[in-house]
């Protein structure tokens, strides 16, 4: 989700003075990260609604 993130780097980042991340899938910081355009998509709201309101029909006692 970081602009500077490309596995073709070392360390996986374009910033040389950022530190290795070596545990990605826990809890993390970096000073140079910075959010890449669009790496958050918004949830359809209308779409969730309707997924919801089916998934009650269907399990209605």
């Amino acid at each position: 989700m970081c602009v500077e993130y490309a596995t073709s780097y070392a360390k996986h980042c374009k910033e040389p003075t950022a530190e290795e991340i070596r545990k990605k899938d826990e809890a993390n910081f970096c000073d140079h990260f910075k959010p890449k355009t669009g790496a958050y998509i918004a949830k359809n709201e209308a779409e969730i609604a309707k997924s919801k309101s089916a998934l009650d029909d269907l399990f209605r006692r």
